[in-house]
């Protein structure tokens, strides 16, 4: 078992490092799975016979869409409901990950500011989140967190923001290899949509962090001044599970 570190350290790379005895607490809401989480050392399992999640990414035209909430109200083209986002689009079949023989289509990704998901309480700017749906429409989301540092793609899709009334933005062609880390390594649970209907069975799968500029995390979070992440919610006795005990 690792020693715990400083809060200050404890990071995505701390989360899917170690792994330890899961903590089986009451159930705390009529909802049992719903998500963002807070992953603890406390919440974390370590099983070496993971089904291994393979990812079949290629390149893709991306169109950036401003993803309303509040179409129904007089000032809605000015105002930010918290569960807005800008939603890049994928063209069908441009990537997809396969999970026990099931293939999984990525459909689209987008951002929260600051990071749904905490690991041990500490937040990101930005979190992205890829939306993955089978043939029975059952979703899997692959959630990576985003910290200042060198330019990468996501700076290229995040650099003309939509208006929430207007047009899309067109991106141009990506590689969607490069919005992953170099480290496919996973934390996994069992959760829900963080925004409404917040229908749960969503398999989560949350990875190392990627790098974003400054300048691309002000931009965002100047549009969404208030944020646009839910609150963590409780585990209720469920376990995060990683596949390699360090790394």
């Amino acid at each position: 078992m690792a020693r715990m570190r400083k809060a200050t350290a404890i990071v995505v790379p701390l989360a899917l490092s170690v792994a330890v005895v899961a903590f089986a607490g009451p159930a705390e809401s009529k909802l049992p799975q719903q998500s963002p989480i807070d992953v603890t050392l406390e919440s974390l399992r370590y099983d070496p016979h993971l089904p291994p999640l393979n990812v079949s990414y290629g390149h893709s035209d991306i169109e950036l869409t401003y993803i309303r909430k509040d179409q129904d109200s007089p000032t809605g083209c000015t105002t930010r409901d918290h569960e807005e986002t800008e939603e890049a689009e994928v063209e069908p079949g441009a990537g997809h990950v396969t999970l026990s023989g099931v293939r999984y289509d990525l459909v689209q990704f987008h951002f929260h500011t600051p990071s749904e998901h905490r690991f041990h309480g500490q937040s990101t700017p930005l979190e992205m989140h890829l939306v993955h749906r089978n043939a029975a429409q059952e979703l899997l989301v692959i959630g990576i967190p985003l910290t200042v540092g060198p330019a990468s793609t996501v700076d290229k899709v995040l650099a003309d923001l939509a208006p929430e009334c207007g047009a899309n933005v067109h991106v141009g062609e990506i590689d969607l290899n490069t919005l992953l880390p170099h480290d496919r390594t996973t934390a996994r649970y069992n959760g829900s949509l963080t925004t409404y209907p917040f229908s749960e069975n969503v398999k989560w799968f949350l990875m190392r962090e990627k790098t974003v500029t400054q300048a691309t995390i002000t931009r965002f979070q100047q549009l969404f001044t208030s944020g646009n992440a839910r609150a963590t919610q409780p585990l209720n006795g469920r376990t995060v599970t990683v596949g390699r005990p360090h790394i």
